[in-house]
């Protein structure tokens, strides 16, 4: 029985669909959405809660806006008004959302003004001294206040669905406010104890218990080595230490929607399995304003189009062909079929033969891939099995697998004998370069023979292949919301005066 349960878990890992190592888990991976920044979806975790006295809860973090340098001031990093953002939960495995969590954030603009030379002239910053106010008691000196609306739909959701407000548990409210990004020390002297007040105890209608809700900046905790990756994959020792290189991301920030709720209030009768995934959608049109103002620059018009999509790590980002990155953006997990021979056929192990044939390297031979087909599309039995038979992609989690706690956690995660870890829902320490890079080169045939493949099917399916760059569990907090305090634009003390 042991060894079926770990066959079961090392086969969910084929849900990377045959992935090898990638700049980010979706930064900038179709050709439109680098157009529109602020509804790029870098990354989609979905874990069981490990804080703590959290047991019985599920984390669900979706970042925007990808490679956010920290002095990308005057402006920032703000979401954007006109989208709508979602997270969506499927617990019965058609592809269809059941759970549905859609935010809306706007802004509003104080327009500080200054006397000079006998006028009132607008600022043109952010803010005009520090900031130090929670929500509610935005300080005097701050120029633009973005907050947060969420909402909660059940069944299919579609132009008439029905969303009901996600309220403060405190007060009552329905909008949230949002922390400013870490503009830097001088403006805000401690960001993260400025941070904390922004995470809420929210009541969820339709659910029993309290969730909690944080939208704002993090630090992006993406770890990868990206140069070398996209210049032919040039890695001067795949096989060698897995902390060699650096991460590419290490100055970069992302702006988080993340939730915390009850377990019980995502699943469906007895399966205690579901799927998620994150998107945005904009207005269809959207024309240009010859007079744009701080409210209105362009003028948006229609129903709500789909443009971002995040499921499974790394998906769109290299698995999908280039024609078609577009196409997945705009899909749903329904209507997958239509892309699956990327999944049984998959061109990356090929590329990568190509580039290191001469030393040996080889792709697996054994198509279509039914390996990566079973887990990517229907999870597996007795481990996070919902499908209703057809290709969903999704990452998947069973709810009822008891969480590691941090100072336990492998980040190779199934891979290392942690059940708790990826595939089996995602963490925000494991390290799905790695592990999808393994599976792609396929280590199943050698781990099990004869069960999708053989060894011989996959030549190289055994050696120890990493990116160099480590994502551990030690790179993030223990506690809600987990991804780490921002970059500040300007850490030079509380002064703000760099040393000469």
């Amino acid at each position: 029985m042991k060894t079926r349960v770990i066959l079961a878990l090392l086969i969910l890992l084929s849900a990377g669909l045959g992935l090898v190592p990638a700049q980010a888990s979706s930064h900038r991976e179709a050709p439109a959405i680098t157009g529109t920044p602020k509804v790029d979806g870098t990354d989609f975790y979905m874990f069981n809660s490990y804080e703590a006295g959290r047991t019985g809860f599920v984390t669900l973090l979706a970042n925007y806006i990808p490679l956010q340098d920290a002095y990308g001031g005057p402006n920032y990093f703000a979401l954007d008004p006109d989208a709508v953002y979602r997270i969506l939960i499927d617990n019965t495995g058609d592809g269809v959302e059941d759970v549905t969590f859609q935010f809306h954030c706007g802004q509003s603009l104080a327009n500080i003004q200054l006397p000079v030379g006998g006028k009132q002239v607008s600022v043109p910053l952010i803010n005009v001294g520090p900031i130090s106010g929670g929500p509610g008691s935005p300080d005097a000196t701050l120029n633009r206040r973005e907050s947060c609306s969420l909402g909660v739909a059940r069944g299919r959701v579609n132009a008439k669905a029905k969303f009901q407000a996600v309220t403060d548990a405190t007060t009552h409210g329905k909008t949230f406010d949002k922390p400013v990004d870490n503009i830097g020390e001088k403006s805000i002297a401690d960001y993260a104890a400025y941070a904390r007040q922004f995470i809420y105890d929210v009541d969820i209608p339709g659910c029993a218990g309290e969730g909690r809700l944080f939208v704002g900046q993090r630090k992006d905790g993406f770890s990868v080595n990206l140069g070398e990756i996209f210049d032919l994959v040039n890695l001067s020792n795949p096989l060698g230490p897995r902390d060699a290189q650096p991460d590419s991301l290490a100055d970069k920030n992302v702006t988080t929607l993340a939730l915390e709720v009850p377990a019980a209030c995502l699943t469906h009768g007895t399966n205690p399995v579901i799927g998620g995934w994150t998107t945005a959608l904009l207005p269809r049109q959207r024309f240009l304003r010859d007079k744009p103002t701080f409210d209105s620059p362009a003028s948006q018009h229609g129903d709500f189009v789909q443009v971002s999509r995040l499921g499974m790590p790394l998906v769109n980002e290299i698995v999908i062909g280039l024609k078609d990155k577009n196409l997945f953006n705009a899909a749903t997990p329904e209507g997958d079929a239509a892309l699956a021979t990327y999944v049984t056929n998959p061109t990356l192990p090929a590329i990568l033969e190509i580039l290191f044939g001469s030393a040996g390297v080889r792709a697996p031979t054994n198509f279509p891939r039914t390996d990566l087909v079973a887990a990517f599309a229907t999870g597996v039995q007795g481990v996070n099995f919902l499908s209703d038979g057809r290709p969903h992609e999704m990452l998947r989690l069973n709810t009822s697998t008891t969480p590691t706690p941090a100072v336990s956690q492998n980040n190779l995660g199934l891979l290392g004998n942690d059940s708790a870890g990826f595939p089996n829902g995602r963490r925000p320490g494991d390290d799905v370069v790695d592990i999808e890079l393994r599976v792609a080169m396929g280590v199943l045939c050698h781990a099990f023979p004869g069960v999708f493949c053989s060894p011989a099917d996959a030549p190289s399916g055994n050696l120890p292949f990493t990116d160099g760059t480590l994502q551990d569990v030690s790179q993030f907090d223990t506690v809600f919301p987990y991804l780490r305090t921002p970059l500040p634009g300007s850490p030079n003390g509380a002064n703000g005066i760099p040393a000469p």
